[in-house]
């Protein structure tokens, strides 16, 4: 029963293709992979400062994010992303590489053929 809650508590919120932005900082994107847990360095997970830093027991995202100055990938706990309710389109460079069109506030994965 207990792992059982363990695994749903790690069920991510949001998916591939989902458009969202940060809570606390300035910025949006499109995610394009997800981790049940953190799997990034500790290294980068120490850089965080103490009183604002993340637990690992969550999903973390990848992102292809964007601000008002430029484009970058970012990595997110789940706790820091909410739904991006704009419609607006990522102009991440990426993104068209990854993704064919925006329907819904959801980008739709491109298909690929393995040669």
């Amino acid at each position: 029963m207990a792992e059982q809650r363990l695994l749903e508590d790690r069920r991510a919120k949001f998916a591939i293709g989902d458009v969202v932005r940060h809570r606390a900082f300035p910025f949006r994107g499109v995610i394009y992979d997800v981790d049940p847990t953190f799997a990034n360095t500790e290294e980068w997970w120490q850089s965080i400062p103490e009183q604002v830093r993340p637990k690992k027991d969550q999903p973390y995202y990848h992102l292809l994010a964007e601000n008002d100055q430029t484009t970058y990938e970012a990595y997110v706990s789940e706790q820091n992303l909410l739904s991006d309710e704009t419609g607006e389109p990522c102009l991440h460079p990426l993104v068209d590489e990854m993704f064919e069109s925006l329907k819904d506030g959801r980008y739709l994965v491109r298909n690929r053929t393995a040669n």
